[in-house]
């Protein structure tokens, strides 16, 4: 049988998403071409040259809609405000289509980008990559099975210490642009809280601002989801963070985990590791996360990271070989629950 070809793919954007994640991840699978990359800073290009000599820099969306006809794949990693309008113009262009997160800025937004998917019989998918965070998979793994028993809270916290406030569109853009920490980090604890435990059933949330401005994007947040499968969800992002606390504790009826730290992944591809290299998303025993009960605490071995499954999932589903890697309807109902939050309480 005939290898089939690789996925001639385009990235929109070369920014920390388009650098770090999507182009190192489809540079380094077989089953895609790098064919070219969207971008109109000229330092940006310039990077995007030197880092994947074989594609080419095009400057903007149009020069890319030009050459639609020589594209598999679209992958967007620009601002969120632009997200549905260009992933419904690659869909026009009969174009399968990666919307980094946070996949629209309003649930309105994103409907429209799933119909328009399922019209023209495309693929979409939400690169939610922290799915493959090893610590969450860890934390898959003893959910499924048993460990903890059954799971009543489950506490997980993606915050830091960047007193400055947030920077750039994140900022100006304010909420109706999808700016701010809950669009940016909570999109993860949400998406991760809603894949482990399932639809929210009550909402209630947090968020404010604290170096004040124009903007009405928020810096810090706090989610609480009681879900309907009774497990309760008790979410944590923020900027204004001096002193770290465990990155996850979940809470079950026969025992408890935690784990501290950041997935590394992020880190080792923003410093020029490749997916391919060895000892790419492993874990060092002293970063292991414990668990047990007060006064019996153990190290229990983490799973390996592993951002590159998302692309080999997408890959697949394109093929017809199995479903998509994140299911945009996932990232639709992440969208409802920042909406709760946005529509209730900020401080």
């Amino acid at each position: 049988m005939n290898p089939r070809p690789p996925l001639r793919t385009a990235v929109l954007g070369f920014g920390l998403s388009g650098r770090v994640f999507h182009t190192p991840l489809i540079a380094a699978d077989p089953a895609y071409s790098l064919d070219a990359i969207v971008t109109g800073n000229p330092e940006r290009a310039a990077q995007a040259s030197v880092a994947h000599p074989d594609a080419r820099i095009l400057p903007d969306a149009d020069a890319l809609w030009a050459r639609a006809a020589d594209f598999d794949v679209v992958v967007i990693g620009t601002p969120p405000a632009t997200h549905a309008a260009l992933a419904l113009a690659a869909i026009g262009h009969g174009l399968h289509v990666v919307v980094d997160k946070p996949f629209a800025t309003s649930t309105p937004e994103a409907r429209g980008v799933l119909d328009a998917a399922a019209a023209a019989g495309v693929v979409l998918s939400v690169f939610q990559n922290r799915r493959w965070d090893a610590d969450f998979l860890t934390v898959s793994r003893l959910v499924a099975d048993g460990s903890l028993g059954e799971v009543l809270t489950f506490e997980s916290r993606f915050e830091r210490w960047k007193p400055a406030g947030l920077r750039d569109w994140k900022d100006t853009a304010g909420i109706a642009g999808g700016g701010g920490v809950l669009f940016d980090l909570g999109t993860h604890v949400i998406d991760q809280a809603l894949a482990l435990f399932g639809p929210a059933a009550e909402v209630h949330g947090q968020t404010r601002r604290v170096s004040g401005g124009p903007s009405d994007a928020d810096e810090d947040a706090f989610v609480s989801i009681r879900h309907t499968s009774g497990v309760w969800s008790h979410l944590s992002t923020g900027l204004h963070v001096a002193v770290p606390a465990p990155r996850f504790r979940v809470l079950g009826s026969r025992a408890g985990y935690e784990v501290w730290g950041l997935d590394g992944q992020e880190a080792a591809l923003d410093g020029g590791a490749s997916p391919s290299d060895p000892g790419y998303g492993q874990v060092p025993r002293e970063q292991w996360g414990r668990l047990g009960v007060p006064g019996s605490l153990d190290p229990v071995p983490a799973e390996t990271g592993d951002y590159p499954e998302f692309y080999r999932g997408f890959a697949a589903a394109v093929h017809g070989d199995g479903p998509v890697p994140v299911d945009p309807a996932d990232a639709l109902a992440t969208l409802d629950v920042i909406e709760q939050v946005h529509r209730g309480h900020r401080g």
